[in-house]
């Protein structure tokens, strides 16, 4: 029997568990630099998307499916245009942020393709940015607002920034990685999400042939319903 989104298992894996060409495209816990020449570490433990089913029924929030973050161009590497696909796990503080956004727009919020998690082996990855860490996300259409003048940018800008000191922004313009003139640009920089059902006591190399893996099971609708008052004990003579 299928499980509800709500219950839905996600796949955790440790990417150096992975195949030689995955390791190769994923490059996990290298450490690249940014614009600025400050090094990052790359993730290491993603959610592997077993196919396009369940990448279009697995929600990470209410209103945010893993699809939309794994959507992929032709200028990503050939092997992660296929499935499964892989997506950092910090993906889940993106998506919360994004929900949050979504309420203070009033309105629904679309992810360009390829505008959230990109590759390091991705044909823009040329600096480390944290699309690379699955916490950025590219917006092009908010309610039926398409993101194209400088008026509707700076607005949206503006809500996103309000929302938290966590978000930056790209400014409008057309400078490529500076500012964006057909986008709202929202990122969280550089975070790397470690799932509590996964064991960091292990070193950093392919352990045995096949992978190794945790399932971190969703409950949110569970957990946020209050349980039930005990029964009171009965009195004994």
């Amino acid at each position: 029997m299928s499980r509800s989104p709500e219950t839905q298992l996600l796949k955790v894996v440790d990417a150096f568990d992975l195949d030689d060409e995955l390791r190769s495209v994923l490059r996990p816990g290298e450490m690249v630099r940014d614009e600025k020449g400050r090094r990052h570490r790359l993730p290491r433990y993603f959610y592997e998307v077993e196919s396009h089913e369940a990448a279009m029924t697995i929600k990470i929030t209410q209103h945010f499916g893993l699809n939309e973050f794994t959507l992929v161009d032709l200028k990503e590497a050939p092997r992660l245009q296929q499935f499964p696909r892989y997506v950092p796990c910090a993906v889940r503080l993106l998506a919360f942020y994004l929900e949050q956004f979504r309420v203070a727009v009033g309105a629904s919020v679309h992810i360009a393709v390829n505008g959230s998690y990109r590759s390091p082996a991705h044909k823009l990855s040329t600096n480390a940015t944290p699309q690379m860490w699955g916490t950025a996300a590219d917006i092009y259409r908010i309610g039926t607002n398409i993101l194209k003048t400088k008026e509707l940018i700076e607005k949206f800008n503006e809500v996103a920034e309000d929302l938290s000191e966590d978000i930056s922004v790209l400014p409008y313009g057309h400078a490529t990685g500076v500012n964006a003139d057909d986008h709202v640009h929202l990122d969280l920089g550089y975070i790397t999400l470690i799932p509590r059902e996964i064991s960091e006591d292990r070193m950093e190399q392919p352990q045995e042939n096949r992978p190794r893996f945790a399932f971190e099971e969703r409950r949110g609708r569970e957990r946020r319903t209050p349980l039930s008052a005990p029964e009171p004990a009965s009195k004994t003579e």
